[in-house]
């Protein structure tokens, strides 16, 4: 269900705006009366500035454990589709969900836009969307005007695009399906309240999505496997568990199809490990609350995404760092030498160059 967005053609039409406070600390939640209606040399850049933090994101949708018929955010954005004119009555509902949903002490009061959005391409054909973005702080900016054939500079406080705390793009795709939903929510912390509580989404368990949650496992648990090994003076140098987690990456790269059969006997290979992995796995699972499928076609995409991910700088206890380029931590032997010297009881490391080029 992967699918291709452009946003290029897009133009907001209208808004429902709120400022949504804290029910536990008495903070009021205040929402429109009334569409604020976006004057037309208004509607691109507004668009633009909207849905700029929803590229190269991991889609979702809705999800009930009943049926999607019961879904609060999926009848309120099934409602706004079917008419421009619900806008304000179901922007004000979502403003309601999320104000009765922020019981938690570390959730941030802010500002709610909630905008009704048309003209998004999703692949090739034009449709809605509704783009909620909240901001949980304001910043102050200057204001030059004139006044009396003078400049004068003012200083006011307001939003800063570019740091929107938590956003949410309801696209009218495979509404049957609970939509195709992008989200972000920047803080982390919270993500459990904004992805579940909030909005009620789970993944689209697509290949990009598979590709990257496989690939990025694999790298992580290589790296934590190779570190957890027992120290000797004999050890394998810093760098080898990045080489193991690029043999991870190999499996992915060469592979036109996952299967995590064939995966568990070509990269982690022994018992233990294939145990380990699986334990690491289900840990994931409980934690994004669904399963992940064994077999999936790999998106060449997302495991070069993946690769770049593997760590290419060593931190010693001796307060060293070592950070190599991407295309030389692909093979650090070329030019880094591992050891231990048993007169200080250290391991070291020899660096070769030709010469120093820092200024």
């Amino acid at each position: 269900m992967s699918a291709k967005i452009r946003f290029t053609s897009a133009t907001a039409v209208g808004l429902v705006l709120a400022k949504v406070g804290h029910p536990q600390r008495d903070e009021p939640l205040q929402t429109s009366k009334e569409v604020f209606k976006i004057s037309e040399h208004d509607q691109e850049p507004l668009a633009a500035i909207f849905l700029k933090p929803f590229k190269n994101l991991t889609a979702h949708r809705f999800s009930h454990h009943s049926s999607l018929d019961q879904h609060e955010m999926n009848a309120c954005a099934a409602a706004i589709f079917a008419a421009d004119d619900g806008l304000l009555e179901k922007g004000c509902d979502i403003a309601k969900r999320l104000y009765a949903k922020s019981n938690h002490p570390n959730i941030k009061s802010g500002d709610l836009c909630i905008s009704l959005i048309k003209d998004i391409d999703i692949d090739g054909t034009l449709t809605q969307g509704l783009c909620i973005l909240k901001s949980e702080s304001v910043v102050p900016f200057l204001s030059i005007s004139t006044r009396d054939g003078d400049l004068q500079l003012h200083t006011e406080q307001g939003i800063n695009p570019e740091k929107i705390d938590k956003g949410c793009l309801i696209l009218n795709h495979l509404a049957a399906k609970g939509y195709y939903v992008l989200t972000f929510d920047r803080s982390g912390s919270d993500s459990r309240f904004w992805v579940r509580d909030f909005l009620g989404v789970v993944p689209i368990t697509d290949s990009p999505f598979l590709t990257n949650k496989y690939a990025n496992m694999a790298v992580a648990f290589m790296e934590k496997e190779k570190k957890q090994q027992p120290s000797t003076a004999a050890d394998a140098p810093p760098w080898d568990s990045s080489n193991a987690a690029r043999d991870a990456i190999t499996y992915f790269e060469e592979k036109e199809n996952f299967s995590l059969h064939e995966f568990e006997d070509e990269v982690l290979k022994t018992p233990e490990a294939k145990a380990k992995f699986a334990a690491h796995r289900s840990q994931i699972e409980e934690e994004q609350g669904h399963r992940l499928e064994d077999n999936f076609e790999i998106s060449k995409k997302d495991v070069t995404k993946a690769k770049q991910k593997i760590r290419s700088m060593m931190k010693l206890d001796t307060g060293v760092e070592i950070r190599l380029k991407p295309a030389l931590a692909a093979k650090p032997d070329t030019i880094l030498e591992h050891g231990y010297d048993e007169g200080k009881k250290m391991k070291f490391i020899k660096i070769f160059f030709n010469e120093d080029l820092a200024d």
